[in-house]
């Protein structure tokens, strides 16, 4: 292996961690994402069942990553602005609230996508 392979495998390793580190912190500290965790235990793979083909399958399962990515940039969004101080500003509460309407969408989207399906195969 030359240097530079493992200058790029290090990389991976140090990102890799750096992300489960950020995993680890998510799951200790918000509740809402913890939370969401449990539903995508029980919805992704309820999403063979559920869906008739690869489409609706990758889908189904997509709009279940959609929310957890979309609750880890909230969750940092608000960190970060915790992070800045502890008084009321008001650009503060606009990062704050956007990033809760991100997730609010993404929610929405989910709930949209699934019931859609369900209701196309089902009723």
């Amino acid at each position: 292996m030359n240097k530079q392979e493992n200058i790029v495998i290090r990389r991976f390793i140090n990102a890799s961690r750096y992300s489960f580190k950020g995993l680890a912190a998510a799951w200790k500290n918000e509740e809402a994402f913890r939370l969401e965790i449990a539903a995508a235990i029980i919805m992704i793979p309820s999403s063979f069942w559920i869906g008739s083909n690869a489409a609706e399958i990758s889908l189904l399962i997509g709009t279940c990553f959609l929310v957890l990515i979309t609750e880890l940039l909230n969750s940092a969004i608000e960190a970060i602005v915790d992070r800045i101080g502890p008084e009321l500003h008001e650009l503060s509460g606009r990062a704050k609230d956007i990033g809760s309407a991100a997730v609010m969408v993404s929610l929405i989207m989910t709930v949209s996508v699934w019931g859609l399906i369900i209701y196309e195969r089902y009723f």
